[in-house]
């Protein structure tokens, strides 16, 4: 028995077989540029890594730009921060040479205009910008953040303690370290004397007190600590305890801007026995106040992150920014207790509170309080400098890190993709020349009509 085969089959099976021997030389000319894979049909595994490998490198292309940008903008916060703090070093020195006794006024007028003068430099550092945002804004970035009332306010004063008065009234019982404790209201009794008010709890104490009585307790005992049932004249209700109805906020706004000008405080549990011998149940009390400009802030508190690595997002050292409060703090008028939000402006406000005495040539307050105020200042601001060099430490890190990554997610790309060269040549060439034979024996063989293969 035999098989008849057709010369239409005969033409189908070569010319299909010539089209793959040119379909596969096609594909080898194609590799040419260099790549194996150009569809996942060349090799579905090797094109799925290079998938992966792709996606890799577009991430980590993206976390290279964010830890650009937060470099960038960590390296002009920085800056300004740089300045502030110099600023800030001049301002403490003028404090010392505006308590010399042997200033007079003239003197002091002129101190207070060089103070004036910085203090208005820092507002302006405060709204330094990167490109069109502002750098200390928070995430309000677009809004200038800090400005600086025409005109002078009333403004509360507050008796800033040292860090051995402060762990005293803190009862902390360590006369070398800073306690909670850092201010008090300073209140104007109606026997004209003043006094000073402990928000946390609403115990009042006498200027004496203060100032020098409680130093004589230490200087007997160094871990000695407050005792309000015989260091305190009084205590006024509704201070202090779990559900407080009298707070700072009641009274002043964040920025220390008085709300009532006319309001007193009375009825006070008097102390019998105090060591200063006065009857606060017999007085009434309003808060001492001073006129001075302000600066209030136009931010929030909240903060920018630049996300720098896969996995989990990390709040504090993704933060690429500061905020006001950062850099100028909290005091009596918006700390946690004060019932007011953080004004973002605390140190800057103190720091004009120290030129308004000045001015006014209150030197005891230059030479106590005001040196207290101007180092807490620029503790502040250099402790904040401090905490973002080391996130922008941490950020370099990370770009030689990401920089790192990149070159090996390239490299894995590359053996995926790469054709290799040698090889794809010898393989061309094989492949023509079989292709070529075949064109050859085609020729030969086949007829060019059926009357030919009859």
């Amino acid at each position: 028995m035999s098989i008849r085969v057709s010369s239409n089959q005969m033409m189908y099976n070569y010319k299909k077989q010539l089209n793959e021997a040119n379909s596969e030389k096609d594909k080898l000319l194609e590799q040419g540029d260099g790549n194996k894979l150009h569809r996942p049909s060349d090799d579905s595994v090797a094109y799925t890594k290079y998938l992966r490998y792709d996606t890799s490198s577009q991430e980590n292309t993206q976390y290279q730009e964010n830890v650009s940008t937060g470099v960038s903008w960590m390296k002009a916060s920085d800056s300004a921060l740089v300045s502030m703090t110099n600023i800030q070093t001049t301002f403490k020195e003028k404090t010392v040479a505006a308590a010399n006794d042997t200033n007079n006024t003239s003197d002091r007028a002129a101190i207070g205009k060089e103070m004036m003068a910085e203090i208005q430099e820092l507002v302006s550092l405060g709204n330094t910008m990167q490109g069109d945002r502002y750098l200390f804004a928070g995430q309000k970035d677009t809004t200038m953040p800090f400005s600086m009332s025409e005109i002078p306010v009333t403004r509360g004063q507050a008796k800033t303690l040292d860090d051995k008065a402060s762990a005293y009234f803190s009862g902390t019982g360590a006369a070398t370290s800073a306690g909670s404790i850092k201010q008090m209201l300073t209140l104007k009794g109606s026997d004209g004397n003043t006094y000073y008010l402990n928000t946390k709890d609403g115990y009042i104490y006498t200027q004496n007190f203060v100032e020098k009585g409680y130093k004589d307790k230490v200087a007997e005992n160094a871990n000695a600590v407050v005792d309000p049932s015989v260091d305190s004249v009084g205590q006024l209700s509704g201070w202090g305890g779990s559900t407080p109805t009298e707070k700072v906020s009641n009274y002043f706004k964040n920025t220390g801007e008085i709300i009532n000008a006319s309001a007193t405080l009375s009825g006070a549990t008097n102390t019998a026995g105090n060591t200063e011998g006065v009857n606060a149940s017999s007085l009434t009390f309003e808060f001492k106040t001073l006129e001075q400009k302000i600066v209030t802030y136009q931010g929030d508190a909240k903060y920018i992150s630049m996300t720098k690595k896969n996995g989990t997002t990390e709040p504090t050292s993704d933060t690429v920014n500061v905020n006001g409060q950062d850099i100028w703090g909290t005091d009596i008028f918006d700390n946690a207790d004060s019932g007011n939000t953080a004004s973002g402006t605390a140190m800057l406000n103190s720091m004009l509170t120290v030129h308004a005495k000045v001015v006014g040539e209150d030197v005891l307050y230059l030479k106590d309080d005001a040196q207290t105020l101007a180092d807490e200042a620029h503790s502040t601001t250099v402790n904040t400098e401090t905490k973002l060099g080391a996130r922008q430490q941490l950020y370099d890190s990370v770009k030689t890190m990401l920089g790192n990554q990149q070159t090996l997610i390239q490299g894995d790309i590359t053996d995926v993709m790469s054709a290799d060269v040698a090889q794809l040549a010898t393989k061309l060439m094989e492949q023509q020349t079989v292709y070529n034979m075949s064109l050859a024996l085609g020729a030969r063989i086949l007829p060019s009509s059926l009357a030919d293969y009859l």
